[in-house]
């Protein structure tokens, strides 16, 4: 019989504990998002005022799920749907200017949380690891294009 790996059901534990801590220590610092959320964020803080099919691209998140999180976003005040210039028909998400002085609060926190997640690891394990999880994102990422 075959040992059943148990590398997916770690990397899910470590996910879901990562995403508890990283919103305890965006809260503790008066920025009070999820997780998807500042996924989001993040990406409009790389380039912001983007189409929608741009997002989930850059977040890998389904349609239903980007449209759920936006919609809290703006609610929240972080961002807004705003019509392209260039084409009509098209709607693109920009930073409030509210959360585009956030930035720097969250570069804070995601170096905290490096740090964290990186404890006792020397440099070239860390670049292996994530040698190794980028190879198994590129999988699934394959995958899924089938």
């Amino acid at each position: 019989m075959m040992s059943q790996r148990s590398g997916g059901f770690l990397v899910t534990q470590i996910h879901h504990l990562g995403r508890r801590v990283f919103s305890e220590l965006l809260k503790v610092r008066g920025l009070d998002i999820g997780p998807g959320q500042g996924r989001i964020l993040f990406a409009l803080w790389q380039e912001d005022c983007v189409p929608i099919n741009e997002l989930i691209k850059k977040t890998l998140l389904r349609k239903s799920t980007l449209s759920e999180l936006l919609d809290s976003l703006e609610t929240a005040g972080h961002v807004r749907r705003v019509q392209s210039e260039e084409d009509k028909r098209k709607v693109l998400i920009e930073l409030t200017e509210k959360t585009r002085k956030l930035l720097n609060v969250y570069i804070e926190v995601s170096v905290e949380m490096t740090n964290i997640f990186y404890k006792g690891l020397q440099p070239e394990e860390i670049d292996q690891f994530e040698t190794y999880l980028q190879r198994v994102l590129d999988n699934l990422v394959k995958h899924e294009e089938k």
